[in-house]
Formats: C-alpha cells, sequence, structure tokens
C-alpha cells in the first residue's frame, strides 16, 4: 500500500484530548511541514464523532487522519467489512490495527480495508510494561513476528512500533526487509514514557514518523514544543 505521509520523517501530535484541545493542536501546528497527519483516539472519537472530528481539522489542513479505535481488529472476521467502511465514510484516511486475535480476523479486515481503499498501519507490540508473555504478559512473543511476517505478507507496509524499545524495532525492521517489504514505522511511546526520538530515529530506517501525546497535548506553547520535537528527526 501507498505511503500515507508524503514526506519520509515526521512527528505525529496523538490527540488523546478534549475536542477543544484537539482543535488547538491542529490549528497551532497545521503549517508546520514536519507536522505529517493527527492520530485521533478512541476516546476523543466516542466523545464526538468521527465525521465531527473530520470536519473540524479539514478547517485547518488536509494532512491525513490516522484514526486508532485501541484496538481495531480484534472481533470475529465478519465485522471487519463494516467497521472499515464506517471509518472509511467518516473521511478517516488511515486506520491502525491490532490483530490479535489471529490470522483469520487480521486477513479478513485488512482485505476489507483495501477494498475500499482505506490505508492501514498495523501493531502488534506496545509500549507499557507486562505486554509479552516474556516479561510477565499474556501475549506470546512469537506472536508478534507472526502479526508483522502475515501483514507484510499481506502487502502491508506502516507499521506501529514502540518508540521507547529501540531493539524490538530493529528487529521488526530486519524481520519485514525479509518479505521484500520496505517499512514504513509509526513509534508512540516517546518522552512520557521513556522513548528518545533520535534514539528511535538511529534504527527505524528511512522512513518513520514519531507519535507524540503528552509531551504536545499538554504543553503551554504547542507551536514551539513541536518545533522542538521537529528538530530531533
Amino acid at each position: 500500500m501507498a505511503a500515507i505521509i508524503k514526506i519520509d520523517r515526521s512527528v505525529i501530535p496523538a490527540c488523546d484530548v478534549t475536542v477543544d484541545r484537539y482543535e488547538d493542536i491542529i490549528r497551532e501546528t497545521a503549517e508546520m511541514p514536519q507536522i505529517g497527519a493527527y492520530k485521533i483516539s478512541a476516546e476523543l472519537a466516542l466523545s464526538q464523532g468521527l465525521p465531527k472530528l473530520v470536519e473540524i481539522a479539514r478547517e485547518y489542513t488536509d494532512k491525513p487522519l490516522i484514526y486508532d479505535h485501541q484496538k481495531a481488529c480484534t472481533d470475529i472476521p465478519d465485522t471487519g467489512k463494516g467497521f472499515v467502511k464506517v471509518v472509511k465514510d467518516s473521511g478517516i484516511d488511515a486506520l491502525i490495527l491490532f490483530p490479535l486475535t489471529g490470522p483469520a480476523t487480521q486477513t479478513t479486515w485488512i482485505r476489507a480495508a483495501k477494498d475500499i481503499n482505506l490505508a492501514v498501519i498495523v501493531g502488534g507490540h506496545m509500549t507499557h510494561e507486562r505486554y509479552l508473555q516474556s516479561d510477565g504478559g499474556y501475549i506470546d512473543d512469537r506472536a508478534v513476528d507472526k502479526i508483522f511476517s502475515t501483514s507484510a505478507d499481506l502487502g502491508i507496509a506502516n507499521f506501529v512500533v514502540p518508540g521507547n524499545k529501540p531493539e524490538v524495532i530493529t528487529h521488526l525492521r530486519q524481520l519485514v526487509i525479509q518479505y521484500n517489504v520496505e517499512p514504513i514505522f509509526y513509534a508512540p511511546g516517546f518522552i512520557a514514557q521513556g522513548g528518545n526520538i533520535s534514539s528511535a530515529a538511529s534504527v527505524a530506517g528511512p522512513k518513520w514518523h514519531a507519535i507524540v501525546g503528552r509531551a504536545i497535548y499538554e504543553a503551554k506553547d504547542i507551536q514551539r514544543t513541536a518545533e522542538s520535537l521537529v528538530s530531533q528527526l
């Protein structure tokens, strides 16, 4: 699938905020070339509705809007077609999927999104502790590799990776490349969660985007903070 963001590296504000703060973020950063897109949270979407949020954003920018349902693609395969259609019809440009319930759902949902030209970003690893079994969590460590390899085999090039875990980014990049896919990484986990943008940049390859939440939306000066962050790319 084609690149969602036109430039190779950017910062993506994660809009886990009220609708007023969402509008503030977009208004203050829309003219910055290295702000590549905006990520809309499930909480914001549920409180306002995706069509309204798209309408607000389009008053300031035509940059891509990415919806993160936190976590979509964890239901049965049959629900995928209707879900992706609702997201596409709202005006959203890309959808984040975490196919933790297996390859049947993963394959069906990805194909349903492709059928309607809705861009897909796939994730399988997360930034917080006690996620994988090796760290005391529920998810089999091997499942992450399977999620990424299956996605690459389906033609997916856009992936979410944990920005505060450079060693994981390195491993997953090497894995995806084996499928003749040049990955485009989207990485949360910076600043508040301990990740360093420059460290992630050194291992993510030529195309990647830093997803930054609290450091931007809690800032007193959104624009100046965003400018400081993009300088680290």
